[in-house]
């Protein structure tokens, strides 16, 4: 169901980054605390496949940020960033 698009963001920083289906890269990780680091409007370029980068962006995120993400043949999901999503999230990669 994926497709190029044009992106659409008007960043003022952009990251790209290298994730392969079923993996969380180092190099990924780097980029998603970056932008959290940063006061800028920033925008991360995935090489392959980004949904499980989903969990790092909650473990990084400021609490009570939305996390918004596709889900195929559903639409959207919206995550709120709360200690107890953290804390699944943080289990989860335990796992």
């Amino acid at each position: 169901m994926r497709r190029r698009i044009k992106p659409r963001v008007d960043a003022e920083n952009v990251i790209q980054v290298s994730n392969p289906k079923g993996t969380i890269t180092e190099e990924a990780i780097a980029a998603i605390r970056q932008v959290f680091d940063e006061d800028k409007r920033s925008q991360i370029i995935v090489e392959g496949e980004e949904d499980l980068l989903v969990l790092i962006t909650v473990l990084y995120a400021p609490e009570n940020s939305l996390v918004v993400y596709g889900q195929p043949r559903e639409g959207i999901v919206v995550v709120k960033v709360t200690p107890e999503k953290k804390a699944s999230a943080a289990n989860f990669l335990k796992l």
